[in-house]
C-alpha cells in the first residue's frame, strides 16, 4: 500500500510540475515567428564590416591612380600624332603600363 501510495505521489507531482511548466508559457503571437525569421534572414544579408586599409595600400594606392592618370593624359597627344602619320615609339609601352596599372588598381580595390 505504500508502494501504490508513493507512486501515485510522484506521478501526481510530475503532472502538477508539468502543468506550472505548461501555465508559464504562453502562446506566442500570430506573426511573431515570422518576423524572426526575417530578422534572421535580414542578419545574413548584411555585409561583414569594412576593415580599414593599411596606410601602405593607401599611399600604393594613390601612386598608382596618380601615374595612370599621368600616362593617361599622355596618350591623346600620341594618338593625334599617329593619325597624322607619326607614331611615338612609346605610345604602345604607355598603353600596356595603363592596362597594367588599371588591373592592379581594380584588383587592390576589390580586396
Amino acid at each position: 500500500m505504500k508502494l501504490q501510495m508513493g507512486v501515485v505521489v510522484v506521478v501526481s507531482g510530475l503532472g502538477l510540475l508539468s502543468g506550472l511548466a505548461l501555465w508559464g508559457q504562453r502562446p506566442s503571437p500570430p506573426g511573431l515567428s515570422q518576423a524572426n525569421q526575417a530578422v534572421v534572414q535580414g542578419e545574413k544579408s548584411v555585409p561583414p564590416p569594412i576593415e580599414p586599409r593599411p596606410a601602405q595600400d593607401i599611399a600604393r594606392l594613390k601612386h598608382d591612380a596618380d601615374e595612370l592618370a599621368t600616362l593617361a593624359q599622355t596618350i591623346p597627344g600620341g594618338v593625334d600624332q599617329a593619325t597624322k602619320g607619326v607614331l611615338q615609339k612609346d605610345l604602345g609601352d604607355r598603353l600596356k603600363r595603363i592596362e597594367k596599372l588599371a588591373k592592379e588598381l581594380r584588383g587592390q580595390i576589390s580586396r
